[in-house]
């Protein structure tokens, strides 16, 4: 079954996205931090990465950056109450999914959710 990561510093949202994922059917997981994320054993096992832009250290463009820096092609989906243009523009250039505006909706998301599993080639809960 294809594993969802959540990253976001404000753990109301975090908690609450992991609950809604659990609802579409997806195990996930969180974290507080892109730093907590990276140093995971799940870095390996990620199937779709929700990600929020702005994050203090390191931020989510940044841990975008990152993971094609060690050729970890994670599908992302971007949900943030901040973007500007110039950071969805990055976000999609860097291979983004989507990037999806706080608050998100329940379609919304899991629409999203299901393109990054078909990118990664893990299509839906029960794995077809």
């Amino acid at each position: 079954m294809p594993l969802i990561c959540v990253v976001d510093d404000d753990a109301s949202v975090a908690e609450s996205t992991r609950y809604l994922i659990h609802s579409f059917g997806f195990p996930s997981k969180t974290f507080a931090s892109a730093r907590e994320f990276l140093s995971s054993r799940y870095v390996e096992e990620v199937a779709c990465l929700i990600l929020d832009i702005r994050m203090p250290e390191m931020d989510g463009l940044e841990l975008q950056h990152r993971l094609a820096e060690i050729n970890k092609r994670v599908p992302i989906v971007f949900v943030t109450a901040h973007a500007n243009d110039i950071e969805e523009k990055r976000a999609m250039e860097g291979g983004a999914v989507a990037v999806l505006r706080k608050p998100v909706g329940e379609g919304l998301l899991f629409n999203a959710i299901q393109a990054a599993l078909g990118r990664s080639g893990r299509i839906g809960p029960d794995n077809t």
